[in-house]
């Protein structure tokens, strides 16, 4: 179960402040029907995880086992560093309304998450835990834990939580993540 937890947790505290959490905001705002993009956000996270995570579970059968922990290490340090800088979501990045919530929210929500800190995550994640399908459900879930409660309540609780206090928490995690593996690099090397 460390495969779900870990992950989920991970994301969840990453994704707090991150651009598909303002952009969840944002389409929460402009349309006002939650389950349509709450749904959108499950399917683009769900894609978007499985073809990180498949990047993930290769890379992980690729290298040997201590250059994966040191890689994993870098990574993590490297992504821990990345959670301390807020995100913004620029003007040009908002999404177009022509299509209704459900496939706006898809097309929007699966692109912002390319190259995001929590797709980088979910390699990571993948490359580091056995079980793949735990992981991308682990993710998906943490995403979920930090996009529901702003789309079901909007800016009321945006502007309350503790951002930077939360972004800390969040590259702690991803500091103790570096830390294991690369204690796990010593011992196998």
């Amino acid at each position: 179960m460390e495969s779900f937890f870990i992950p989920t947790l991970i994301v969840a505290l990453a994704e707090i402040g991150d651009k598909t959490q303002l952009l969840a905001l944002l389409l929460a705002a402009r349309y006002r029907r939650p389950w349509p993009i709450i749904w959108s956000i499950v399917v683009a996270t769900l894609a978007n995880h499985f073809a990180a995570g498949a990047i993930g579970n290769w890379v992980s059968g690729a290298l040997s086992p201590v250059t994966l922990r040191w890689l994993l290490a870098g990574a993590f340090v490297m992504v821990a560093l990345w959670t301390l800088i807020p995100d913004t979501l620029d003007e040009d990045e908002t999404p177009a309304t022509r299509y209704g919530p459900f496939l706006t929210t898809l097309v929007a929500f699966f692109l912002a998450e390319m190259g995001d800190k929590t797709q980088i995550a979910t390699v990571m994640l993948a490359a580091q835990y056995p079980d793949f399908v735990l992981v991308i459900l682990g993710t998906t879930v943490g995403m979920l834990l930090a996009n529901v409660p702003v789309v079901l309540a909007g800016n009321f609780a945006a502007e309350r939580l503790p951002l930077a206090l939360i972004r800390r928490l969040a590259a702690t995690a991803f500091l103790a993540l570096a830390a294991y593996a690369a204690y796990e690099a010593l011992s196998l090397g």
